[in-house]
């Protein structure tokens, strides 16, 4: 039995995987206006034609980009929160923001696909951010079993605040090293930021019954 197949199989896997890194990195380096398929296939070093054979193009090449991206923002946040299941949904939330925090700041291709997001949204960028929110929102659902936030609380609404003003810090971090006056820079900074997190989950989500330990 031939073992052409299965060595053009792992060719052709090895050969997306590359493609898929080199438009991150691309990404990474020169931002959403350098994201297009010549760059790509120079930094992945393979003919621009196998872009669009592969992956249809940079459609194609957006949502291999999201999906990749998705499963390790999944696979980081479990990591992060994979001690004791949480009890209330307050250390639920509590968790979540700062597993976020976290898994942002190690993470430069998700912040620069955030910031294309906001600058110069496309139909590109909305596949790839799209694929995250999904994966978010499974991770979310699986984590939070039975636990229910307070009834008198607008939960999606505070949680999209809290994911948007954790995504907006780090940001802000990568382009100034600073927000509002505060600066982002050092540990020390980002334990202020940590701290706050919690503070506020902690003034939204702690029930009467439980306190605001």
């Amino acid at each position: 039995m031939s073992n052409e197949p299965k060595t053009k199989n792992r060719n052709r896997d090895e050969t997306e995987r590359r493609i898929v890194q080199a438009a991150m990195d691309v990404l990474v380096e020169g931002g959403h206006q350098d994201f297009g398929v010549n760059a790509i296939a120079r930094r992945a070093d393979c003919d621009k034609q196998l872009i669009y054979r592969y992956f249809d193009g940079l459609e194609g090449l957006a949502d291999a980009i999201g999906v990749r991206l998705a499963s390790k923002l999944e696979d980081d946040l479990s990591l992060i929160s994979a001690n004791q299941p949480a009890t209330t949904y307050r250390e639920l939330m509590h968790r979540m923001a700062v597993a976020l925090l976290e898994t942002l700041l190690r993470d430069r291709v998700t912040q620069r696909i955030i910031a294309w997001e906001l600058s110069s949204p496309s139909p590109l960028v909305q596949r790839m951010a799209e694929a995250r929110s999904r994966r978010l929102g499974a991770w979310m659902q699986r984590m939070r079993g039975d636990l229910q936030p307070p009834p008198q609380i607008d939960a999606p609404a505070v949680n999209a605040v809290l994911i948007a003003s954790t995504q907006h810090l780090v940001l802000s971090a990568s382009s100034t090293g600073a927000f509002a006056g505060m600066a982002l820079q050092s540990e020390a900074d980002w334990d202020r930021v940590r701290d706050a997190l919690k503070q506020l989950v902690d003034a939204i989500y702690a029930t009467q019954g439980e306190g605001r330990r």
